[in-house]
């Protein structure tokens, strides 16, 4: 499959075929990784990393898959660039692109991603924005396939706010793999009702299917995957915290829940998470509101159903796929 010179902004610009391409070549990726066999076919290429929004997993994943592929990389962080600023978006993606084989973007509003890849003349990849976060779905497809060998009929639940990137990208994802998904959530965090009736009409050629629902227990019952993410987005005000955990609490991940979804159910989680009192911002939230966990409770997230860690990993490999598959890798 040719994906040369494509750009990764979002699952809804790529087919069912094109996404599990990309999950069996990262799971390539991944056990040569393992063998110690080398990969670095792309020496002489360089991509620039432009993170608005720090991270991780993402930060890592970029920087280690483009090394294994032989690649430079250019890390520019919140200041390292005039971005927006003193540059235009379009100016940015044309000087960038006039250096660069490849350009990643994590930041704000998708129309921004998309503004680059407009106006570049090199693949541009979306390493989050507040809509989508394509690279992370990757992962959570690869981690899927690993534990239970396929996606037909995978019946997942996203447990909390709906309304932005994560499940957003969650329920593109199942509906495009003919996936079962689930926004468990109240009422006023469900997901955006014009990428409802898209993701809906995705599931009539695919087999998948969209649910949302107010009841943590039906939404739970005999499903899959539990997936959920931290109640509070980097960048948000302090003060969203006490309506967060209010609406919020009644599908916090615990016990009871992954009794409910059955024995062969796993958890999911894109990090970092709030599973105890050890990072400082859980720390002074859970001393203001009298918690010692937020989304997921300790136990869950430390027991044998949890993959996070797995999935976490999956990042560096799904995004060397990509990478390799958009700037013309051969094997």
């Amino acid at each position: 499959m040719n994906l040369k010179g494509r750009d990764f902004l979002k699952l809804l610009d790529y087919t069912p075929d094109e996404i599990a391409y990309l999950v069996d070549l990262a799971a390539d990726f991944k056990k040569k990784k393992k063998a110690g066999i080398l990969t670095d076919k792309l020496k002489g290429k360089n991509v620039a990393l432009i993170f608005e929004k720090t991270s991780t997993r993402t930060r890592c994943s970029f920087e280690v898959a483009a090394h294994d592929l032989g690649m430079g990389s250019t890390y520019l962080d919140p200041s390292g660039s005039q971005i927006g600023k003193k540059e235009s978006i379009a100016d940015t993606a044309r000087v960038l692109s006039s250096m660069y084989d490849g350009i990643e973007y994590r930041g704000f509003e998708q129309s921004i991603v998309e503004e680059l890849a407009e106006y570049s003349d090199v693949p541009v990849w979306n390493g989050l924005t507040n809509e989508f976060h394509p690279t992370q779905m990757l992962a959570d497809l690869l981690t899927i396939k690993e534990h239970f060998g396929h996606f037909d009929g995978i019946k997942l639940t996203y447990m909390g706010d709906s309304r932005y990137n994560m499940a957003n990208s969650l329920m593109v994802t199942c509906a495009k793999m003919g996936m079962h998904f689930t926004a468990c959530a109240s009422r006023d965090y469900f997901p955006d009702p014009e990428l409802v009736d898209t993701c809906e009409e995705i599931c009539k050629t695919t087999g998948g299917s969209v649910r949302l629902t107010e009841d943590a227990m039906e939404g739970t019952r005999d499903v899959d995957v539990i997936y959920t993410d931290v109640w509070v987005s980097m960048g948000e005000p302090d003060e969203v915290w006490k309506e967060r955990i209010e609406k919020l609490s009644p599908y916090q991940v615990n016990k009871k829940i992954m009794d409910n979804a059955g024995e062969g159910a796993i958890f999911m989680h894109c990090l970092p998470a709030f599973h105890d009192m050890k990072t400082k911002i859980g720390a002074e939230m859970g001393k203001k509101f009298g918690r010692t966990e937020m989304e997921v409770t300790d136990e869950v997230f430390e027991s044998p159903a949890s993959l996070v860690f797995q999935e976490a990993e999956n990042r560096m490999h799904t995004i060397k796929a990509v990478m390799a598959a958009t700037l013309g890798y051969e094997d």
